[in-house]
C-alpha cells in the first residue's frame, strides 16, 4: 500500500477525531471491540458501524505495457502483508464497468479507529517493498480517508466480500453536504440489501461520498437499477455522479474471505 509519512498520519488522525471537516460524529460508543482484520462479520443484518468508522479507499492503474508485472508485483506486495502479519483486512476490486477506470484497482480497508490508521504495520518495510514491487509498474491516483455513516446506510461499514459490488462516487458543490445527508437519512427505511455510504474527510475536493453495494453477481445489480437513484431533492447539488461496477479480485486479498460464487 501507499505509505505515508508516520507524522502525518498521526496529524491526520486527530484531525478526524476533533476537525470541523466531519458534518456528522457517529458516537463513539457504538463502535464495539473487536479484532481488526477487517473480515466481514457472519451476520451483516444489523446496521452500524464495525470496529471503528473510518476507511482508506484508493486506486492505482498499470503503466502502459505493465498491465502482466503490476498484477504480479502487486500480488507479491500483499505477500508481504501476510508476511507481516498485517491485521489490516485489505479488499482488491478490478474495476469492470466504467468510462474513466476500466481495469483499474480499487484497493482498500474498512473499519478501522484513527489510532489504527495513524500506526499502520512496518511503514518503512511496507514502503520498501512497495517500491521494489509495484511502483515501478503502476500510477497511483487517488487516496482518500472517509468516514462510514450508519444513519444513511444499511450495514456495519466493512463490505461483505462479495464477487460484485456497484460504486458509486457523488461529488457535491460546496455547501450541500448537510441537506444531501438529511434527504439520504430520510429515505433510509427504503434500502433494499447492503448499501454503505461514506463521506470523505481527507485526499480530495469535498464534499465528497461514495456508495459501496456488494451484490453476489451481475444480474443481481442491474435487477436494483431503481435503487441507484439519489433522491430527486438533492440532484441539483451534484456536481459529479458515477455508477461504476467492481469485481472482487480473490487473489488480491489479505484477511478477507470472499464469499462463495452463487
Amino acid at each position: 500500500m501507499l505509505i505515508m509519512e508516520h507524522r502525518w498520519l498521526g496529524v491526520i488522525g486527530a484531525a478526524l477525531l476533533v476537525g470541523d471537516v466531519l458534518l456528522v460524529r457517529p458516537d463513539a460508543s457504538a463502535f464495539a471491540k473487536a479484532s481488526t482484520s477487517g473480515k466481514a462479520p457472519a451476520d451483516k443484518s444489523a446496521d452500524g458501524p464495525a470496529n471503528g468508522p473510518y476507511a482508506r479507499i484508493a486506486i492505482m492503474r498499470a503503466l502502459d505495457g505493465h498491465s502482466v508485472d503490476w498484477e504480479a508485483g502487486y500480488i507479491r506486495h500483499l505477500g508481504w502483508h501476510r508476511q507481516a502479519k498485517d491485521t489490516f483486512g485489505w479488499y482488491s476490486y478490478s474495476v469492470w464497468a466504467s468510462t474513466e477506470h476500466q481495469r483499474w484497482i480499487i484497493y482498500a480497508t474498512f473499519g478501522h479507529n484513527a489510532a489504527e490508521l495513524s500506526n499502520p504495520i512496518s511503514p518503512a518495510e511496507d514502503e520498501r517493498d512497495n517500491v521494489i514491487n509495484v511502483l515501478p509498474h503502476a500510477q497511483f491516483l487517488g487516496n482518500g480517508i472517509y468516514e462510514f455513516l450508519p444513519a444513511l446506510s444499511r450495514g456495519d461499514g466493512v463490505p461483505t466480500p462479495t464477487l460484485r459490488a456497484e460504486y458509486t462516487t457523488v461529488a457535491l458543490s460546496q455547501g450541500a453536504g448537510k441537506a444531501f445527508e438529511s434527504a439520504l437519512a430520510a429515505e433510509h427505511s427504503t434500502l433494499q440489501g447492503e448499501t454503505l455510504w461514506y463521506r470523505m474527510v481527507a485526499g480530495g475536493d469535498t464534499p465528497r461520498y461514495v456508495r459501496l453495494r456488494p451484490r453476489a453477481s451481475l444480474a443481481a445489480i442491474l435487477e436494483e437499477r431503481a435503487n441507484q437513484a439519489v433522491p430527486d431533492k438533492v440532484n441539483g447539488s451534484i456536481s459529479k455522479m458515477t455508477i461504476e461496477i467492481l469485481n472482487l479480485r480473490p487473489d488480491m486479498l489479505v484477511n478477507v474471505t470472499p464469499e462463495p460464487a452463487r
